[in-house]
């Protein structure tokens, strides 16, 4: 494992064709759209740099050239590559399919249209004490029926996962931020599309993956009621205001 934070692989998953957004961004890639003025990803990235990682590879697939034409090879210290996927993988092939080019372990992956206010720091030390093969960012939410629910122990052991739509009332949900390791990555199967959402991490569960609770807030930018909040979201002192409320601090 790695030792320091700086010697991470941050891998941003960016291929997703955003048909739900269709009706606000058309056809263009959705994590480069602009949100209170610039494009979604530089969020993803500002929050990598500030954690110390320097480097991160963009796992690229609908309009990859847009996605590299935006981001280039560098955004302030970080150094920027791509992962292009020959045809769509899912977000658990993406990741196998781009097993290469991650030279760290564990791997920092990142969801490319959401953003959780999370201490990327402090889920890395929290990861390293655990011995933890995956560690997962969780973020409660007052209704899980939208995102799904995660669900675990006192030793913040994950115990399941329940699909979206069926477990509603307050919960814990993905907040598509995790610590990965190689051996798990090398897991996915290659040779066809996969989900690490529905598939792979409930398939893992009893192989040491950890829940990372946080209060940071969260925004997930996929459907045009958040795309639209986001705008308010990342202004100065901006924050979430949906009605019904889905994303109120709580404690736990």
């Amino acid at each position: 494992m790695s030792d320091r934070i700086e010697s991470l692989t941050a891998a941003i998953l960016a291929g997703g064709l955003g048909t739900r957004l269709r009706p606000v961004v058309g056809k263009n890639q959705k994590t480069i759209a602009s949100v209170a003025g610039k494009p979604f990803l530089f969020y993803l990235l500002d929050q990598i740099a500030s954690a110390g990682v320097k480097r991160v590879v963009i796992l690229a697939g609908y309009r990859a050239g847009d996605v590299r034409s935006v981001l280039g090879t560098r955004y302030g210290d970080l150094t920027v590559t791509y992962s292009e996927e020959p045809s769509p993988l899912g977000t658990g092939g993406a990741l196998r399919f781009a097993l290469p080019a991650l030279d760290s372990d564990p791997v920092l992956a990142m969801n490319g249209d959401s953003y959780c206010r999370t201490d990327l720091r402090s889920l890395w030390a929290n990861h390293r004490a655990s011995g933890a093969n995956a560690t997962l960012v969780v973020r409660r939410v007052q209704d899980t029926r939208q995102s799904g629910r995660v669900c675990f122990d006192k030793r913040r052991m994950i115990a399941s996962f329940v699909e979206k739509g069926t477990g509603k009332g307050p919960g814990w949900i993905n907040a598509g931020i995790y610590l990965l390791s190689r051996r798990l990555i090398e897991s996915i199967p290659s040779d066809r599309p996969v989900s690490i959402e529905r598939e792979i991490f409930p398939a893992w569960i009893g192989r040491g993956l950890l829940a990372h609770p946080t209060r940071g807030q969260f925004i997930d930018i996929g459907t045009p009621e958040f795309f639209d909040a986001a705008q308010r979201f990342f202004k100065p002192h901006g924050s979430l205001r949906l009605r019904p409320p889905r994303h109120r601090r709580r404690r736990w």
